[in-house]
């Protein structure tokens, strides 16, 4: 019998890194932005890792300030997506797309479009927004949450019967009979909600893994039903081992109150790893990154963590005992306690803040392993069933992570040494599907 072996997605954002500072390293082009050619180089580069998944969020608006940072997200995730699967074979293809502020029809037919192109390896993010600048830019403001929540789940539900709206053998292409495809197996699906409806039928036949997987990224207790129902793939964010642990927990016990077998139903955890050959210089690597943010600020929210006021301006200086006598970590932030170990460690201000406590995913700045090490320990306790990779920067930090990385965790058997199968579906192990899930029909949130 094997182990059970962690899956692996890596973001690819803007063309950069996770870090704010990424644009302006050594060797990055700070034209990445809008060059598809690096793009597809950093797809192909997971690929040849073996990595599952590419995943790109998405914010539809400007939400930073552009003197100093490049913006969060990718020009648009699906021209990105698409041009990704022109330059690989295997890795699969994820993005946001909000429940809140498309509708049903555009995102089935853009995200089945890519699911075609790329031969089964397109994903689903289905996410509510929260943004109101976002919302904004499509001239509306944000509903209450427990509205929004009830569009995602109609939106979700017709997305899913337009992608199955085209029945499987529906595309005969006889070109002897003049026969194109048919026509009583391509039907509209008349679905009408409370918030959406569509009529369909989408004309886009199945790819090879039927439809697009979908993927989860909300939080609370909205957001876990509307995993448990329709995700194949949840990102989290736990920054503890405890934290990620009762989230997997919690979202497995939701699976199968709906009748879904828990093991469909994948936790990522976030982690940022900084890798270098010793600690130190993995620290000064992060320290060049942190350039591009206020540092002074950032010693004041790290103080308030930790209930000390720690005034702007002493970077270069550790805690004082005094201090760490008065450390009172704050309950409400899951961040705190590491803060603390770090700070105890003797280290300055700014290496604590090049440590990432106040990152918002846990970040091991260190050699492949203790990159490696943390992975396991998560993996090995329970907390998640593989990682969402922030990458600090793009342009060396992917080759990194795979280069040496993911040989460690192959060595060690938490990591598959090459692609079982050829669609997004198969790598994650989802059941096939086609169309609604029959199992939640009673359920639906829709009627005709």
């Amino acid at each position: 019998m094997t182990s059970p072996q962690m899956l692996l997605a890596i973001q690819i954002a803007n063309g950069y890194g996770a870090q704010p500072g990424a644009w302006r390293m050594p060797g990055v082009d700070p034209s990445s932005y809008t060059d598809m050619d690096q793009f597809v180089r950093y797809a192909q580069a997971a690929e040849r890792g073996k990595i599952q998944l590419v995943f790109l969020a998405d914010t539809p608006a400007l939400d930073v300030d552009l003197e100093r940072e490049a913006p969060h997200h990718a020009i648009d995730p699906l021209v990105v997506l698409t041009s990704m699967a022109r330059g690989t074979e295997r890795i699969g293809l994820v993005a946001t797309s909000s429940t809140t502020l498309n509708e049903p029809f555009t995102i089935a037919r853009q995200f089945k479009a890519l699911d075609v192109v790329s031969h089964g390896r397109a994903g689903w993010n289905a996410v509510p927004t929260s943004h109101r600048a976002a919302a904004a830019n499509y001239g509306m403001t944000l509903p209450a949450r427990a509205e929004k929540y009830e569009r995602a789940h109609e939106v979700v539900q017709v997305v899913q019967a337009l992608w199955g709206s085209w029945e499987r053998d529906a595309w005969v292409r006889d070109v002897a009979g003049k026969r194109f495809a048919d026509m009583s197996k391509i039907r509209p699906i008349d679905l009408q909600g409370r918030h959406v409806a569509s009529r369909g039928p989408l004309a886009i036949p199945p790819s090879e893994q039927g439809q697009p997987v979908v993927f989860q990224a909300g939080g609370g207790a909205n957001g876990l039903e509307l995993a448990a129902r329709y995700a194949s793939g949840v990102y989290a964010n736990p920054f503890t081992i405890e934290e990620g642990r009762a989230h997997r927990t919690a979202l497995r016990a939701a699976a199968e109150r709906v009748g879904r077998d828990p093991d469909e139903v994948k936790l990522f955890a976030g982690f940022m790893p900084s890798i270098a050959p010793t600690r130190r210089a993995a620290l000064d690597r992060r320290r060049r990154l942190d350039e591009s943010v206020d540092l002074d600020q950032r010693v004041t929210y790290l103080g308030a963590m930790l209930g000390l006021h720690l005034a702007p301006g002493r970077l270069d200086e550790p805690l004082n005992a005094r201090e760490l006598a008065a450390v009172r970590p704050s309950p409400a932030d899951p961040r705190s306690a590491r803060a603390l170990e770090v700070a105890r460690e003797g280290w300055s201000l700014r290496d604590v803040l090049a440590h990432g406590v106040i990152d918002y995913h846990p970040v091991v700045p260190g050699t492949a392993a203790d990159v490696a090490d943390h992975m396991q320990e998560w993996f090995q306790a329970g907390a998640c069933d593989g990682f969402s990779l922030a990458i600090d920067v793009y342009s060396d930090g992917i080759d990194a992570f795979v280069d040496q990385v993911v040989p460690l965790l192959q060595e060690r058997g938490l990591f598959h040494r090459d692609y079982e199968e050829a669609t997004l579906r198969g790598h994650l192990g989802a059941p096939a599907q086609y169309g609604l899930d029959p199992r939640l029909a009673g359920a639906a949130r829709t009627s005709n």
